[in-house]
């Protein structure tokens, strides 16, 4: 199975030059040091940083530069800072290219549900709700089961939605999928997992169809 590590890094192979992108808290910050050399692309923080770059060595640390995760940063030549409204300005008028988020669950249409557990106390659904709405593309970086070794992919989502029909890719500890119209569409495995694995591990609709490519780093 995958790694955060290598879940990160196998979607930082989706960034294409010219892209702004926003990275939600979690696995997807992590794709910020896997950016491919010599790429042009403009990491985007919701707290009001753009043109964020990989995480600090401990001689890099500084604590006035963080992340919406409140991790410390790195930041590019050409850096910019402003506050949260311009931020979500940003967003909400459709300048972000891509989306790399976390998830509690992902359904076979596409919905997303990354906020809430009913029952337990969070400080607010943070900007997630915004960044579906707006993004021109999302791919959620997750762990395909829960510790109970429930399926995370599922026919319907069980807790409160962050959003509907917005999730095009998925990729998780154990594979690739792209949301199609027909459900969760495999299209890589991790070294060492087996179709059988993931279809073991997926409530929701699986399609299985051509030659499955091992993931590449």
């Amino acid at each position: 199975m995958l790694s955060k590590e290598q879940i990160a890094q196998r979607i930082a192979r989706e960034l294409k030059d010219g892209y702004y992108v926003n990275l939600g808290i979690g696995i997807p910050t992590l794709v910020a040091n896997y950016v491919p050399e010599g790429m042009d692309v403009t990491l985007q923080s919701e707290n009001g940083l753009l043109g964020m770059g990989p995480f600090p060595t401990e001689e890099e640390i500084d604590a006035d530069l963080i992340n919406a995760g409140k991790q410390t940063v790195t930041t590019l030549p050409g850096s910019v800072f402003f506050d949260s409204a311009t931020s979500f300005a940003m967003i909400r008028s459709g300048r972000v290219d891509l989306t790399v988020l976390g998830a509690m669950e992902v359904n076979e249409n596409g919905d997303i549900a990354n906020w809430k557990i009913p029952g337990k106390m969070v400080k607010g659904m943070g900007g997630a709700m915004d960044l579906v709405a707006s993004a021109q593309n999302i791919i959620v970086a997750m762990q395909h089961t829960n510790r109970a070794g429930a399926s995370k992919l599922l026919k319907e989502l069980s807790l409160p939605v962050t959003g509907l029909g917005c999730v095009k890719k998925v990729v998780t500890n154990l594979c690739v999928m792209d949301i199609t119209e027909r459900g969760f569409e495999l299209r890589e495995l991790a070294p060492g997992v087996r179709i059988d694995d993931v279809k073991a591990a997926t409530e929701g609709k699986l399609i299985v169809e051509g030659d499955i490519q091992d993931i590449r780093f």
